[in-house]
Formats: structure tokens, sequence, C-alpha cells
């Protein structure tokens, strides 16, 4: 019997205990192997070299350098790696500008387990899969335009207690790029001038409830 292939994967997450519970998740799939462990983007680019694997899994959002660019830093020593985005954050922005940078797909941690299987094999033969990313929509015109996502619910929460971009960034585990498209996004979708008028007009459509609902089960990111 010729003996399983496996993906040999790197893993590469700044956030210790979801990093150790994805390599334990992912070691009971009979085709995966976990070869290496980094915690931030200069301790991934010297594994990748030290150990080639056949798929990364990246964060994008990481203290010191971040996901973008270790991303390049990889791709100009191996333009033919094959690295998968695994993230929280879940805008389309963030998404078009890893994939332009050349990821070859993009998960959010949001998504099923069996999804992030697939999509590690998808990239592993070639594929380029997107999962979990919250799709652009057109501007609307005024607040009956759609509701606001479990992300955008918990974002106007935060706006109600007066953080910043910055600081929703840092409470939410994303970029300070994200908060700013959520913020935008919910901005449009109430049909506000601001974000004071947004928060204003989510009191009024009985949001901010759901707001304290989204923050208080928030996943594990």
């Amino acid at each position: 019997m010729t003996p399983l292939r496996k993906i040999r994967l790197l893993l590469v997450d700044d956030h210790p205990v979801m990093r150790v519970g994805l390599a334990n998740l992912l070691a009971s799939e009979r085709d995966f192997l976990v070869v290496a462990q980094a915690d931030g983007g200069d301790d991934a680019y010297s594994l990748w070299q030290q150990h080639e694997p056949d798929v990364t899994l990246l964060d994008l959002a990481m203290h010191g350098v971040d996901g973008i660019a270790t991303l390049h830093r990889i791709l100009r020593v191996a333009p033919a790696a094959r690295i998968l985005m695994l993230t929280s954050a879940e805008s389309h922005e963030d998404a078009t500008r890893a994939l332009d940078a050349g990821a070859r797909g993009y998960v959010t941690k949001h998504v099923g387990h069996r999804e992030l299987f697939e999509a590690i094999r998808d990239v592993h033969a070639g594929g380029r899969p997107v999962a979990g990313v919250v799709k652009t929509r057109p501007a609307p015109a005024g607040p009956s335009a759609g509701p606001l996502t479990r992300r955008e619910l918990e974002v106007v929460g935060l706006l109600r207690e007066g953080f910043t971009n910055n600081e929703i960034a840092k409470l939410l585990g994303i970029s300070t790029h994200t908060a700013k498209a959520h913020v935008a996004g919910i901005i449009e979708k109430l049909g506000a001038g601001d974000r004071t008028q947004a928060v204003a007009r989510a009191f009024d459509l009985g949001l901010l409830k759901a707001a304290s609902a989204a923050r208080s089960g928030e996943a594990l990111k």
C-alpha cells in the first residue's frame, strides 16, 4: 500500500491559544502534518526557509511584522509558496488586499472545521478558496438597506461606548483598516451622516440590544 502523502503545514498566529488549538485540530486529519508553528512574521520567514511547507496558514493582523508583510517576504524568496490567510478579518477589502498581494486563499476564523480543512486541501491542489468574507454591498439609500452583520453589531456597540477605530480594532482583534471598513458600512446601512448619528439610529431601531448580545457571544479570535 502506498503511504499517505501528508500535506505539511506551517502555522503562523501570534495568539498562542488559537495557534495550539488549531494545531491540535489539524492533527485530527490523517492527511495533515503540522511541521512548525510561528508566533510572528520573523519566525515565520525563518521557519518557512527551514521546512518549506506545502501550505502556510498565516494570520493577517499580528504584532510586529503583520501578515501582508510576512506574505511579501516569503514570496520574494519563494514565489510559488502556497499561503492561506486564516484571520478574523471578514471584510471584502481585507480579502482583496491579501489575494492581490499573492495569498492563494483567504478564510476567516469563523468558518466551520470542515470548511477550513477543505480550503487547505484546495490551496494545496492549486485552488484559490475564499470563505467567511462579508460581501461588499451597494451603497444603500437609507436605514432600510439591510440588517447589520454580527460583526457590525459588535462594532456599533463599541461606537456607542465612544471607542476609536484603533481601539475597536484592538478589542476585536482585527486590523484598523477592517475596523474603519465596518464603521463605514454601518454608517451607510443606517443612512447616517456620521458615527454619532449612526449610534442614534441604531438606538431608535433597537439594534443596541442586539449589539450587546453579539458582544457577549463573540467567538474566540
